[in-house]
């Protein structure tokens, strides 16, 4: 890696003053969450992707769901205890985190919404967004959801 890459750097440092230890990869853009894990020699389940859910309050939150599976609205919406959850446009998902889609984690996020990881994360160490293009950060998931007091929760269903 040459030179400081800005969401890299935020990303490094929020994960330092949470004592949260990370390892970022400089890896190849990838066509598929499949592919991506191909590089990476994992199963598509160790990928977790952040996904930002707007609320109708304008407020935010983070989900953090498997690679393998999709985000069971019906389930989430329980969870948060609100009837009308959404994900907002690219634009929208900028401004709420700092970082572009393809790129989004909670750590290092412009603001600190609540995360809600499906239980199907933990114990595992997982893959996900690194702040930047073209990086992926490895982290023990039950170390992100204790750093940053994560609702664990069934918040997916299968794929497909």
């Amino acid at each position: 890696m040459t030179g400081a890459v800005p969401g890299l750097e935020r990303v490094r440092e929020a994960a330092s003053a949470r004592s949260l230890a990370i390892e970022i990869r400089e890896r190849p853009a990838a066509k598929s969450l499949q592919e991506a894990a191909e590089i990476l020699g994992i199963p598509p389940a160790g990928i977790v992707k952040t996904l930002v859910v707007k609320r109708s309050d304008d407020t935010y939150l983070f989900a953090l769901i498997p690679g393998d599976r999709a985000i069971s609205w019906p389930k989430l919406r329980t969870v948060v205890g609100v009837n009308k959850l959404q994900l907002p446009d690219p634009e929208r998902a900028f401004d709420a985190t700092g970082y572009e889609r393809g790129t989004i984690v909670p750590i290092g996020s412009t603001r600190d919404w609540p995360i809600y990881a499906d239980e199907a994360i933990v114990g595992h160490r997982v893959a996900m967004g690194s702040g930047a293009h073209g990086y992926s950060l490895f982290v023990e998931a039950d170390d992100l959801i204790a750093a940053y007091g994560a609702t664990v929760a069934d918040i997916s269903q299968p794929a497909g």
